[in-house]
């Protein structure tokens, strides 16, 4: 999709306002550090995000928000399709993220390949992603330039580093790597082609543990993470033209 290619947009894909549908509401929790589930847009820090500038034709991911076992649990449905809900924190600093997914149906009935490693096929059935607020001094003097350049025209404070954690149906679990159209966002394959479908697996990471070493190239490593700036839920099928079906439950961070 020619609006995903935009200098900007691999920027800035993540952070820009659309539509939300219908959502339901988890009880206030005890901690700051546990994510409000799926909370109507005014009420929660929860907001849907699209593409920014996108045509008119382009589809938005289908978010809805179904009770299972008790909780709040997001239903995402590509049909060629993109869409991200964002969370945005307070400069939190969190050593674990944790959250329950299930694929039902991986990204299928494209006219192209999934390949996380390519701009024709960077699609992904379901991601949770991290936003770091890295230090913008520590980004490659091109792509500082670029960032700068993004917040200036959107007003936005893109983030300078996001680690995204993917079910994948091409890369086996473990395999990272950096998106084709930014290297500000890096992924790690949790679930790849042999995790069972229509099952629920829980995930538990260490963010700043993952941030180090997937941009350790930027970050001294004797030094702490830098804090999150947002927690990201998505789902992609815009690139390949696939549909997929996955579920997303229980995001939470601790200390």
């Amino acid at each position: 999709m020619a609006a995903k290619k935009r200098p900007l947009t691999a920027l800035s894909l993540l952070l820009f306002p659309a539509w939300v549908t219908a959502m339901a509401v988890l009880p206030t929790p005890d901690t700051g550090n546990v994510l409000a589930a799926f909370a109507p847009v005014g009420t929660s820090a929860w907001r849907y995000v699209g593409i920014p500038n996108a045509p008119a034709d382009q589809p938005a991911t289908q978010f809805d928000v179904l009770g299972i076992d008790g909780l709040p649990t997001l239903r995402l449905e590509t049909k060629a399709s993109y869409g991200t809900w964002v969370h945005d924190l307070p400069a939190l600093t969190a050593n674990a993220l944790t959250w329950r997914w299930r694929l039902d149906s991986p990204l299928s009935g494209g006219t192209q390949a999934p390949d996380l490693m390519q701009k024709a096929g960077d699609d992904a059935a379901l991601k949770v992603c991290v936003m770091f607020n890295h230090d913008l001094q520590r980004v490659p003097f091109w792509e500082r330039t670029t960032l700068r350049l993004a917040r200036s025209v959107t007003g936005e404070d893109l983030p300078a580093a996001t680690v995204c954690y993917v079910w994948d149906q091409t890369y086996p679990a473990g395999h990272t790597g950096r998106n084709p159209y930014s290297a500000r966002v890096r992924f790690i394959v949790l679930r790849g082609p042999n995790s069972p479908l229509q099952t629920w697996q829980t995930e538990q990471r260490d963010v700043g543990a993952d941030f180090k070493r997937l941009f350790a190239d930027e970050h001294p490593t004797n030094e702490p993470p830098p804090p999150l700036k947002a927690v990201v839920v998505g789902a992609d099928g815009d690139n390949t033209k696939s549909d997929s079906l996955g579920w997303v439950q229980a995001v939470r961070l601790t200390p």
